[in-house]
């Protein structure tokens, strides 16, 4: 059995978490890109969400994570009772979540689904792999907002398509391999593909953000429709 060895440092954030709600049973976010969701093991990688919030809200739990790279929506539970019926709804899939990302290229359709099964593969680390033996299923639908050419410093023009990403499921890296699998990774993504193409290297971020959150409210039950507007 390979061992994992996780080697990665994260920079430090100077970008600050904005709390969009809050009330006594969850806490609504937006997470900086750049910002962990969990501190790691190496106690160089203190910092995340869960260790600010819970400096503010004592017994804090992280329901859902947001990638190194992504921004955007979160919900946070105060206590372990909001934390297991929100995990509910996650694992039922009533929650839904829409992201906003800038692809590399201009892809050909306008919608699609993509539809492939993910596996986690140790000897890759922290690579996930397409493995249609092995993966367990994902499913992602896109919808192209805008295709556009972004100018660049030497005067040439790189091809991006804004798209609406949603997935149906959760798996760990899912938008970023699905997009990879389309043919257009995700702009700034490193991991998969998202740096390759010239004039691509330089990204500050992954272009991906967690715009949309929808899920009901575990007290009173209500619909809470949560939006963040893209910062890019």
């Amino acid at each position: 059995m390979s061992t994992i060895l996780d080697t990665f440092i994260a920079p430090p954030c100077h970008d600050e978490i904005e709390i969009l709600y809050q009330d006594e049973h969850l806490v609504l976010i937006n997470k900086p890109s750049g910002l962990l969701s969990l501190s790691g093991k190496n106690p160089q990688n203190l910092d995340s969400v869960h260790y600010r919030l819970v400096q503010i809200y004592p017994g804090c739990t992280l329901v859902h994570r947001l990638d190194f790279g992504t921004s955007g929506l979160m919900v946070v539970a105060r206590n372990k009772a909001i934390n297991a019926a929100l995990c509910q709804q996650f694992s039922q899939r009533t929650v839904t979540k829409v992201y906003s990302a800038l692809l590399c290229g201009h892809l050909e359709n306008d919608e699609g689904i993509i539809d492939a099964a993910i596996a986690k593969d140790p000897a890759l680390f922290p690579l996930m792999s397409i493995c249609a033996l092995n993966g367990k299923p994902a499913r992602s639908r896109y919808q192209v907002i805008e295709r556009f050419y972004h100018p660049q410093e030497e005067g040439t023009l790189l091809p991006l398509t804004r798209v609406q990403l949603t997935p149906e499921t959760g798996r760990t890296h899912q938008l970023r391999i699905h997009c990879q699998q389309l043919g257009h990774p995700i702009l700034g993504c490193d991991l998969y593909g998202g740096r390759l193409l010239p004039g691509t290297e330089l990204t500050p971020r992954l272009m991906l953000h967690a715009s949309e959150l929808h899920f009901r409210h575990p007290v009173h039950k209500q619909w809470v429709n949560a939006e963040n507007a893209s910062p890019f």
